[in-house]
């Protein structure tokens, strides 16, 4: 929902608490619905899913577009396609907020040239789905505040899940995903995040659905929970899709 604010030095930008979940190079990234030059052509990068968001960056320094961050609360209609010829990919779309730099909302498409979509969307989706029931969470956040003042090297609980994850949740390793990325690539302002994530405090504690969500994702079974449609599905060992998330569902199409 933000252009060009989560990148430095040839690295990411993240907020002062803000976690990398997961890291992923060589994602390709299509975007449509949109005229700015930011959003023309195809993007070749890294992705990350942090506590907060969704962040892409470019690899391609010349390019208009450098980075975008992708606010849990600002996306909706995010789907898996499983096309019988060609790799799987994400797709969906994300709204502007006011002084995110642009307006509107824009359709995307994420390609995982090494794989890892599967794996990918579902720890996406229980990232939104714990940041859902934060006390803090609202479908319409403030207006975007961008990093400001100076940055520095995030310090090295910023590159991944504590031991003990977010509620008994820790995204779960595959081969598709390196363990962390490269040192001095993860860069923190001082300024904390303008909407919440899954370690935003506040009084939260985990709720019964919330035990039974972590209790599941332990024992490798499904896990629905009526009460906010979300899910969590353990790590797919065949062609099976995650669940639906609809701003709150993922889809399967083939």
């Amino acid at each position: 929902m933000s252009l060009n604010t989560a990148h430095a030095n040839n690295g990411v930008l993240i907020y002062a608490g803000e976690c990398i979940l997961l890291y992923c190079d060589n994602v390709v990234m299509e975007f449509s619905g949109q005229d700015r030059a930011e959003f023309k052509g195809t993007k070749a990068g890294r992705l990350y899913l942090t506590t907060h968001r969704m962040i892409f960056n470019n690899s391609k320094t010349n390019d208009p577009l450098l980075s975008f961050s992708f606010p849990f609360c600002t996306m909706k209609d995010v789907e898996l396609e499983q096309p019988m010829f060609g790799a799987n990919y994400i797709k969906g779309k994300v709204r502007a907020q006011p002084d995110g730099g642009w307006v509107g909302e824009v359709k995307f498409k994420l390609h995982f040239k090494h794989g890892g979509a599967i794996e990918y969307g579902q720890a996406m989706l229980q990232a939104a789905a714990l940041t859902k029931r934060s006390p803090q969470y609202t479908d319409e956040p403030p207006a975007y505040q961008p990093p400001s003042g100076p940055w520095h090297d995030a310090p090295p609980p910023s590159y991944s899940p504590p031991n003990g994850g977010y509620y008994g949740w820790v995204p779960p390793p595959s081969n598709a995903f390196a363990t962390a990325p490269p040192a001095n690539s993860v860069y923190m302002t001082d300024m904390p995040p303008p909407y919440p994530g899954i370690n935003t405090g506040s009084g939260y504690k985990p709720s019964a659905n919330d035990t039974k969500a972590a209790e599941a994702a332990a024992s490798g079974t499904a896990y629905y929970d009526p009460n906010t449609h979300y899910a969590y599905v353990p790590p797919a060992y065949s062609n099976e899709a995650p669940p639906s998330y609809d701003g709150s569902q993922m889809k399967k199409h083939n």
